[in-house]
């Protein structure tokens, strides 16, 4: 009810007499539902009054909303369009709902070209048993790709030719890194075998999809100081609930090297308390275990214990803060989390995303002696070659403290 959101006694009955009021009180039920808090729900309820008064006046019925009209009074109000877009959305799922605004149009496919990237996606997950960021990103390239040489008309697979993908990595060539060229072949590359082992190209294409080779050390590892660390750190406020959960996100990455991914998959089941280890579900679906340093472990708890939404059904660790409360879904919500801790902290290094941490812990492992297996060992690496990367770093520390050559007496200079 409208009566429980606020304490001066004509507000609920304002809100009621807009065009939209006879919805009010269920829509605010169906906030509530879905997890938002009650400043959230008073904050929504005048916007979606607003909407109403708006569409009044332009003379516009219940039954001819739809997301053009939505467009149309976020486009005409000049303050706050961010939140008046997602009120109106969320009312317009409302009416819907309740049957009074026509139902949401039926929206084929983008094109025919999904239907084969769905298939592609569900053979990386199930039979190549690929990590859901990798098998995401593929399934993008591979999703422009069709769609670039077939558009949004029938797909003839049986028509693609070599010089298809040619042309399709040429064009792309001008626009990506050789490092982001090299992951769009490498899908391709994928995706052909896939069409050909199906029986769908009458040859194997995956031959044409070749980049250059990158140079697998042509650059150093970047990472932070032990100082821009604790810089980033200090950024979380401890007395509040975003300091708390973002702190033990910062702390997983940075002092036990986890994957954006793997932090966002959490689970409470995932942290063994008595026994002090974290398990960790990686790339390739491998379950390793990890020890819970006491400092990671007091982040965690000081954030489960306080902040932890109550009642949820989900097990997952990690919610996001603004409403409606869920788990946090993916990698790319824990990279930002990264990002704006080191804008906050006032850095500015190349690269921000969550990986600079783990590159961060490595580096500071090998700057402190340890080995290259155990930095592979903690970094989970499979690979050797994965992990000599970092041992180039002490070469580019070594060179800005080499001296020159000392000269022959008399000799040139």
């Amino acid at each position: 009810m409208l009566e429980d959101l606020y304490t001066y006694p004509i507000a609920a009955p304002r809100l009621r007499s807009s065009p939209f009021g006879r919805w009010l009180d269920s829509f605010d039920e169906r906030l509530a539902q879905r997890g938002y808090n009650v400043a959230a729900r008073r904050e929504r309820a005048p916007l979606a009054a607003d909407f109403g008064r708006w569409t009044a006046r332009r003379r516009l019925s219940v039954s001819t909303i739809d997301e053009s009209v939505v467009e149309a009074y976020v486009d005409d109000r000049g303050t706050d369009r961010e939140r008046r877009h997602a009120t109106a959305v969320l009312m317009l799922e409302h009416l819907r709902a309740e049957g009074v605004a026509p139902p949401t149009p039926e929206i084929l496919d983008r094109c025919a070209a999904d239907t084969y990237a769905r298939r592609y996606a569900t053979h990386m997950r199930t039979e190549r048993g690929a990590a859901e960021g990798t098998t995401e990103g593929y399934v993008g390239v591979i999703s422009k790709f069709l769609e670039q040489r077939f558009g949004a008309g029938d797909v003839d697979l049986a028509t693609l030719a070599a010089s298809d993908v040619a042309t399709y990595l040429l064009g792309r060539a001008s626009t990506l890194t050789p490092k982001g060229l090299s992951f769009t072949a490498c899908a391709l590359r994928s995706f052909l075998r896939f069409l050909f082992a199906r029986g769908l190209t009458a040859t194997d294409l995956s031959t044409v999809a070749l980049t250059s080779q990158t140079r697998h050390q042509a650059s150093v590892p970047r990472y932070l100081s032990p100082a821009e660390v604790e810089q980033v750190l200090g950024t979380c406020d401890r007395g509040t609930t975003e300091g708390r959960r973002n702190r033990a996100i910062l702390l997983l990455l940075v002092r036990l090297g986890l994957r954006a991914g793997e932090v966002a998959a959490l689970d409470l089941d995932d942290i063994r308390w008595r026994s002090g280890e974290i398990v960790v579900r990686g790339k390739g679906n491998v379950v390793d275990r990890l020890p819970l340093l006491s400092e990671v472990g007091e982040a965690m708890s000081a954030y489960i214990t306080k902040d932890r939404p109550a009642g949820v059904s989900s097990r997952r660790v990690f919610f996001r803060l603004c409403p409606p409360v869920r788990e946090i879904a993916n990698r790319s919500a824990i990279s930002t989390v990264v990002r704006q801790a080191i804008a906050r902290a006032g850095l500015r290094p190349q690269v921000r995303g969550a990986h600079l941490l783990r590159h961060t812990l490595a580096t500071r492992m090998i700057r402190a002696g340890a080995s290259i297996a155990e930095i592979a060992e903690v970094m989970r690496h499979r690979s050797p070659r994965t992990t000599s990367i970092y041992a180039k770093v002490d070469f580019e520390t070594l060179r800005a403290l080499a001296q020159p050559w000392p000269a022959a007496e008399g000799g040139a200079r």
